[in-house]
């Protein structure tokens, strides 16, 4: 293995903190991962990583050389990137949330394929919050407000949502018609996966958005079981349009409090700071926000690069 393929295989090990991960990224014998770094830390005449029986961590000389390789790396990748002609290529692990990886992602996959047929898309779905770094993730689709963190992030658009219940449940407890009236009413929520915080009812109004928190007999972390609930007549949601707007066709729910607006809802995606995109990622998120802008016209700027 050259000295190119073997920070490579380094970082890789870094950022998994596991030899095992790292050889199955790499398709490789996991000896062979062991022998490369080995050789490596004689050839520097420094330990480079620290091993337990659990998780390998850099050592401060590990880290130091960790970023090296990545700049070094990272120059390669774009300087050859940069030659017209030359296609992105190779794998991409990414992480999205179900519903929009089925509403946005997936219906615009054949396209992407046949413009880029030498990338390879490893992808999860997901609400959790992920640690791109140690699990190996190039980027991250989400939906709604993002905690702080070291990821750099990208606005792919604002989505329009909505107040809305099951029939059967306006049967139950009378449609509100006034926010005073929510008093009187249950909310299917959304369980923060972080902090267990359940998220409150929002609302636009003049001098700024009025939250309201809810009892709530049934909460989810999950957005299918959280539709799934509502439909259920099990409480009122806040949810994005185009996730209920086929249900409110079809009279399975109801759109409530129409006067009353809603802040939209942020889509972003997140990739890690601490190094460049490679061309396949940077391709990948230029299309993705293509598919929103197509998807949900006027929503979305195909042209806002902001890494």
């Amino acid at each position: 293995m050259d000295r190119l393929d073997a920070m490579r295989l380094f970082t890789r090990v870094v950022d998994r903190r596991s030899f095992t991960q790292a050889a199955h990224d790499l398709d490789i014998p996991r000896s062979t991962a062991t022998q490369v770094v080995r050789q490596m830390e004689e050839r520097l005449g420094v330990r480079l990583l620290q091993r337990t029986t659990r998780t390998v961590m850099p050592t401060l000389d590990g880290e130091a050389y960790y970023r090296r390789c990545l700049a070094i790396l990272d120059d390669i990748e774009d300087a050859e990137g940069a030659f017209s002609g030359a296609i992105p290529k190779g794998t991409l692990r990414v992480e999205v949330q179900g519903t929009l990886a089925r509403h946005f992602i997936m219906p615009g996959l054949p396209q992407f394929f046949a413009n880029y047929p030498d990338i390879e898309i490893a992808m999860s779905e997901s609400d959790r919050w992920v640690d791109v770094v140690r699990e190996g993730v190039d980027c991250v689709l989400r939906y709604g407000a993002l905690p702080d963190s070291d990821l750099v992030a990208r606005n792919v658009t604002m989505l329009e949502r909505i107040t809305c219940a099951a029939p059967a449940y306006l049967e139950r407890y009378d449609c509100p018609q006034t926010l005073d009236d929510l008093a009187n009413h249950r909310a299917v929520s959304l369980r923060s996966l972080t902090t267990g915080a359940l998220t409150p009812f929002e609302f636009v109004q003049p001098d700024g958005i009025k939250r309201i928190e809810m009892p709530s007999p049934f909460s989810v972390t999950g957005t299918e079981s959280f539709l799934d609930g509502v439909r259920l007549g099990l409480g009122l949601a806040q949810m994005p349009v185009f996730h209920v707007e086929q249900d409110i066709a079809q009279g399975r729910l109801v759109r409530v409090l129409p006067e009353y607006s809603l802040p939209p809802g942020p889509v972003s995606v997140l990739y890690p700071r601490n190094r460049q995109l490679s061309p396949r990622v940077r391709v990948f998120i230029d299309w993705i926000v293509q598919q929103f802008a197509a998807t949900l016209p006027h929503r979305a700027d195909p042209h806002d690069t902001t890494y």
